[in-house]
């Protein structure tokens, strides 16, 4: 099947007992047993599985050419899968500019249980080689990256990991199987945040592992089972019906990405866009490489002036726009990065990696094009 056929019918089965075209969202905790350990069908608690999460989970893997999905409650349960997997006295190298929430959980959670972590630009691969050593267990990677959309070529850094044996992780919640497919690249596991452009509508959290190789598959879903850090039937089933429609979305989010970065390139008030899709972009040759078919929905800028007071205008003043946490779905979101989604770091720690006061990061919507500019036109004048 070709990526738009796969996103409707990849993995998927008409339900057995009575056909039914969607999979039915299965709302039980346990199911029935003829005899001691003799289940009636393939489950038995839905901890360790539930109809509804499976069809979800065989969705995910198809989407990402892998043969194994595992579907969490939020893109942070899966991300502490993974982690669960490590053991005192492992290290992990990650890319330097990482989602808040994910840096959070490395360095106030699991570096307290002894695993140590070093944070690098992954574009620099000298440098990147040089941090490994006998305790390196697992490479994480975001691209593009939250919020300063830096890419990483996932390739050569896989050419790297595979030399030292190491499994390498990338978070592709920003890009979607849509636009790109790390396991074809080289990675070893594939993580979404698929609360934002998988679900694409902003009523449901929720976190998913994709992997080729099936005993690392069954290592993360001992992790998930063991610690329970599950999706629930309904969720599952809510992830499922916006699985769909992603690629309409991700065409439309493509699409109007690149016409608000253009805009904003051109605008007096505006310093720097940050978008792959620009060719002003550090990186885009990068993204021409990895990237099929377009450059996704999330732009970032500065403002000349440097000054938050500026983009605090900005975001009051904002109509179509709305100023929220969260990203990916079929309404436009505004984003002060400061404060919001990487707010748990130190000033220090944001200045180190480019996160200025003065930030605005946009989710751009699927709304007609002509609304968006209309909106950004008079937040800016």
């Amino acid at each position: 099947m070709k990526f738009n056929t796969k996103t409707i019918h990849g993995g998927q089965h008409h339900e057995k007992s009575t056909g039914s075209v969607m999979t039915p969202i299965f709302q039980t905790s346990t199911f029935a047993q003829t005899s001691p350990g003799k289940p009636i069908g393939d489950y038995e608690y839905a901890r360790a599985s539930n109809p509804t999460r499976t069809a979800l989970e065989d969705s995910l893997a198809s989407l990402e050419n892998g043969t194994r999905g595992l579907a969490f409650a939020s893109g942070l349960a899966a991300i502490d899968a993974v982690m669960k997997i490590l053991k005192p006295g492992d290290e992990v190298v990650a890319t330097d500019n990482l989602y808040g929430g994910t840096y959070r959980m490395f360095t106030k959670v699991y570096q307290d249980f002894g695993i140590k972590f070093h944070f690098v630009d992954m574009t620099n691969l000298e440098k990147f080689e040089s941090l490994i050593n006998e305790n390196t267990k697992l490479v994480w990677l975001e691209t593009p990256t939250n919020p300063l959309m830096k890419l990483v070529d996932i390739a050569e850094i896989s050419k790297i990991t595979k030399k030292h044996k190491l499994l390498l992780a990338v978070d592709n919640t920003f890009a979607t199987p849509y636009l790109q497919k790390p396991l074809d690249l080289g990675a070893e596991i594939v993580m979404h945040s698929a609360t934002k452009y998988l679900g694409g509508h902003s009523d449901v959290m929720a976190g998913a592992l994709i992997v080729k190789d099936k005993e690392l598959g069954e290592k993360l879903h001992f992790a998930q089972f063991a610690t329970g850090g599950i999706l629930g039937p309904m969720d599952s089933f809510l992830i499922l019906r916006g699985i769909k429609t992603l690629h309409l979305r991700m065409q439309r989010h493509c699409e109007n990405g690149i016409k608000v970065a253009e805009y904003l390139s051109s605008h007096s008030a505006v310093k720097r866009v940050y978008y792959p899709g620009l060719e002003s972009h550090p990186n885009h040759d990068i993204a021409k490489k990895q990237m099929i078919g377009g450059f996704g929905g999330m732009v970032s800028f500065t403002f000349k002036s440097g000054k938050m007071e500026d983009a605090v205008a900005f975001f009051e003043k904002l109509k179509v726009f709305t100023l929220a946490e969260s990203l990916g779905g079929v309404e436009s979101l505004a984003n002060h990065s400061a404060t919001m989604t990487h707010g748990s770091l130190t000033k220090e720690e944001r200045a180190e990696i480019g996160i200025t006061d003065d930030l605005v990061r946009l989710s751009v919507g699927v709304e007609d094009i002509d609304d968006l500019l209309a909106d950004l036109k008079q937040a800016l004048a």
